[in-house]
């Protein structure tokens, strides 16, 4: 049983050490991209997953017809949505979906926040990030919008594979959280950066494998305890 347990708290120190690497990786990553020239997004139309975590720039029209709240997002202890709005890219016949930000939804739950979108060309920057399928799911549940009737404007979760076969979009994988400085129709963009759950991460490690040498050392002084 002892055993058992060493192997346990071994096993999650290690993975979330793994996770902590991970991040680091990620953070590198974007740090390098943003020391870079910005990658143009309409470069990499057929490559766009390969921007994953690197900060990109595109000039483009927002399409609000089919642009969603993603329901349940917490900023400062207040209930809110993000909202995700599809991007016509400039010179392609391909759209992207700019994550604008956090804003706080109603008192009334059921009564959805009103807010607006810039017309015209708008020039964005941000970071690429591809959605997980592991993660994101789809509920049933929807709230219709009164200008595209039969339109779920807001959703539990984002399941972006969904998302991309009820739209009729050619829409990239690929979701862009709009630069904290960038005024092309944001709200509360205060993103959390890997390199802020490093730290997080390797301190539930250490945790992890304290507990295991506690393990180890208990069943140690049981041991000889039995013997005397």
């Amino acid at each position: 049983m002892m055993l058992a347990l060493v192997a346990l708290f071994v096993k999650l120190g290690f993975w979330q050490y793994g996770k902590a690497a991970l991040k680091q990786e990620i953070q590198k990553e974007y740090q390098q991209s943003v020391k870079n020239e910005l990658p143009e997004l309409s470069q990499h139309i057929h490559s766009s997953e390969k921007l994953q975590y690197q900060k990109v720039k595109t000039n483009g029209e927002y399409a609000t017809k089919y642009q969603i709240l993603v329901d349940n997002q917490v900023e400062n202890s207040i209930a809110g949505y993000h909202v995700l709005t599809p991007l016509s890219i400039e010179g392609a016949d391909q759209y992207v979906l700019v994550n604008r930000g956090w804003i706080a939804g109603k008192s009334t739950h059921t009564d959805v926040p009103v807010f607006d979108t810039p017309a015209g060309i708008q020039q964005v920057e941000g970071m690429a990030w591809l959605p997980s399928k592991k993660i994101f799911t789809l509920e049933d549940t929807a709230t219709p919008n009164q200008e595209n009737p039969g339109w779920q404007l807001v959703w539990q979760h984002l399941d972006m594979g969904r998302y991309q076969k009820i739209v009729p979009l050619k829409l990239l994988p690929v979701i862009i959280k709009l630069d904290a400085q960038s005024n092309a129709g944001g709200f509360v963009r205060n993103w959390q950066m890997p390199a802020e759950r490093i730290a997080t991460h390797l301190g539930y490690a250490y945790q992890w494998f304290g507990f295991a040498f506690a393990a180890i050392a208990i069943y140690l002084y049981m041991s000889f305890k039995r013997i005397k």
